[in-house]
């Protein structure tokens, strides 16, 4: 008997120990700690990310909401209020060929126009209005190589941007290129006021 109570009590004694002691059991256990360790970094490193993003989208949408309306052009908005008689633009802001539009505000009047360099590397300008379509003041938007009026649909090369003028093409506005800037005077901004003008009275 006693021996048998002897033999049950270093069983116990040795699972005791194993339970403590036991390398394999250590060795899971670290693995153990080491995944949650893992997914704890990860989920934390995930979080990161998601916040950045929504940061991120969160300062596009108030830079183009607070820079214009168009959808994959620039707009920029300028006030008569500053006294100058031209404005100016670097040449290399238009080396991509995407149309930017522009907003010349004068008292209740603002006179759109854009300006893009065509497939044949000449910087152009036009209004973003034609003689024909203006009163319904949509303008056009760029599709590849050919601006396209909001209005009716008519396409035109952007080779005949500033060159074509009458019925549905683009209104030209003068330009002139100096010293690696696009020039152009807000006297012949002003000239196309008759284009944006819907109250009827010039």
């Amino acid at each position: 008997m006693s021996r048998k109570k002897n033999k049950q009590t270093r069983k116990k004694s040795i699972n005791e120990q194993g339970a403590v002691q036991n390398p394999n059991h250590n060795k899971i256990a670290a693995k153990k700690a080491a995944v949650i360790g893992n997914k704890k970094r990860g989920n934390l490193h995930l979080l990161t990310i998601l916040i950045s993003a929504v940061l991120l989208a969160g300062g596009a949408f108030y830079y183009f909401s607070n820079t214009g309306k168009e959808s994959s052009d620039l707009t920029s908005q300028i006030s008569s209020d500053v006294r100058v008689s031209q404005i100016t633009y670097p040449v290399s802001l238009f080396e991509d060929g995407k149309a930017r539009h522009y907003e010349y505000k004068k008292e209740n009047i603002t006179i759109k126009y854009f300006i893009l360099k065509s497939s044949d590397g000449i910087i152009r300008a036009a209004f973003d209005a034609c003689d024909v379509c203006w009163p319904a003041g949509k303008g056009y938007y760029q599709d590849g190589d050919v601006v396209v009026c909001r209005n009716c649909g008519r396409r035109f090369p952007s080779v005949r941007v500033n060159e074509v003028k009458g019925g549905c093409n683009p209104a030209p506005l003068n330009r002139n290129i100096e010293n690696g800037k696009v020039v152009i005077k807000t006297n012949d901004i002003l000239d196309g006021k008759q284009y944006f003008n819907f109250s009827g009275k010039v």
